[in-house]
């Protein structure tokens, strides 16, 4: 499934505040804007935490204000604004997460999440059937899935930063040939380190990613990514680099009159020259019946364990592979419900949810930084509930830009 055909609404119109529905516009000459927008309300949970014990929190989550807009046939512009630096500076509680020196929070997003202004089918019709289209700004490098983001579960996967690629400075030409799309891309290796953070423009184009989508039917892709990330995790560049494999199978389409949506992926992230490993193994599923989408995840994931602040939550930053203390191998499993109501327009949904994490945490290299030492326990759970409000997201997938993908079944909203 690739992004939704827009609905053009006439510029004039949204000046009135008069929201007109058209028919798809795939060449449109004129003009186009689609706003759209989230925000998720949770309490969670987590049991146990760093330093043991359990901590219980409510918070909005994933607020976002996106457009989209094109012009002139082949022009595109995304925007996405992800307001989490106001609402989550110190990150979401979820057990086993990483990254940007978080530690079992998920790391609140840069400010602006997507700014990527891409040419779409630039030949026309003198390439015959194949699509050409090349991409520029502040977005996802194409390699991996999508951003959990936008897909069913709440609760962000384990393997978030060996699976994407996120909020790099971007330059990327993507090619489809009948069922068979290629992304290049290069960006800066650096990984942003607060939410107001912009890309190191000093190190552009330092890193480099690939990604290669066969579509043998409709709704179904098969992809394989390669990535060398250039010092990711220390902003002024004297890190080891990280290269990085990803194989994934995704299913998104009708099946007995219901929507079906299936992902399977593998990722392996090598840091100094192969000294440190870390493997993920990832499935989940959700299933759509009227407004009922029950969703599951099982994920196998490892985790490096950086040396802490104070703040157990948090490592210590700029990060350098000698202070890598262990390799912690979660595996858990997600078990959700969600009920989407339309609520006052066709495009707004108010979708109550209830969310439950189990499963386990145990070292596998020795390493003095053990969840013993970390929680007092081998066990990890967490249960969530709350209330998801989104509005026009159907089809935005993170990290595919171009128009290369075919149409299809938006899977999560």
């Amino acid at each position: 499934m690739t992004d939704s055909l827009p609905r053009c609404i006439a510029p004039g119109a949204l000046a009135l505040g008069v929201a007109v529905s058209v028919t798809p516009c795939p060449a449109q000459e004129s003009p186009w804007l689609r706003p759209a927008a989230q925000l998720i309300g949770v309490v969670t949970r987590a049991d146990p935490i760093p330093g043991g014990g359990e901590l219980t929190e409510a918070r909005i989550v994933q607020p976002l204000v996106m457009l989209h807009a094109g012009a002139f046939t082949h022009l595109r512009f995304l925007a996405t604004v992800n307001l989490e630096g106001a609402t989550v500076p110190d990150g979401e509680l979820v057990p086993g997460a990483w990254g940007e020196g978080f530690n079992d929070r998920r790391h609140p997003h840069t400010y602006a999440h997507e700014l990527m202004l891409s040419g779409i089918d630039l030949l026309g019709s003198l390439d015959g059937g194949v699509r050409l289209a090349v991409a520029v700004g502040k977005g996802f490098a194409p390699f991996g899935s999508d951003d959990p983001m936008s897909r069913p579960p709440l609760r962000y996967p384990v393997n978030h930063h060996l699976a994407q690629i996120l909020e790099r400075a971007l330059i990327m030409a993507g090619i489809r040939a009948g069922p068979v799309v290629l992304e290049a891309g290069v960006f800066n290796g650096d990984e942003p380190e607060r939410p107001d953070q912009w890309p190191n423009m000093d190190r552009f184009g330092d890193s480099w990613s690939a990604r290669i989508t066969v579509l043998p039917v409709s709704g179904g892709e098969v992809s394989l990514s390669r990535a060398r990330v250039h010092s990711p995790e220390h902003r002024p560049g004297a890190g080891t680099d990280a290269w990085k494999w990803h194989a994934a199978v995704r299913l998104a389409r009708r099946l007995l009159g219901q929507d079906l949506y299936a992902l399977a992926e593998w990722a392996e992230t090598e840091e100094a020259d192969g000294f440190f490993v870390f493997r993920s193994w990832l499935v989940e599923a959700a299933w759509r019946s009227g407004g009922h989408r029950p969703y599951y995840r099982f994920e196998q994931t490892d985790r490096p364990e950086d040396m802490r602040t104070l703040d157990l939550f948090r490592s210590q930053r700029p990060h350098l592979e000698n202070s890598i203390l262990g390799t912690t191998r979660f595996t858990i499993h997600t078990l959700g419900y969600q009920y989407d109501w339309r609520a006052l327009a066709p495009d707004l949904f108010v979708s109550p949810f209830v969310e439950g994490t189990v499963g386990s945490a145990r070292n596998i290299d020795g390493g003095i930084l053990t969840p013993a030492i970390l929680y007092g326990t081998d066990n990890v759970g967490s249960i969530s509930a709350g209330l998801r409000i989104r509005w026009r997201l159907e089809g935005h997938r993170m990290g595919r830009y171009g128009n290369l993908l075919d149409e299809g079944m938006p899977h999560d909203h």
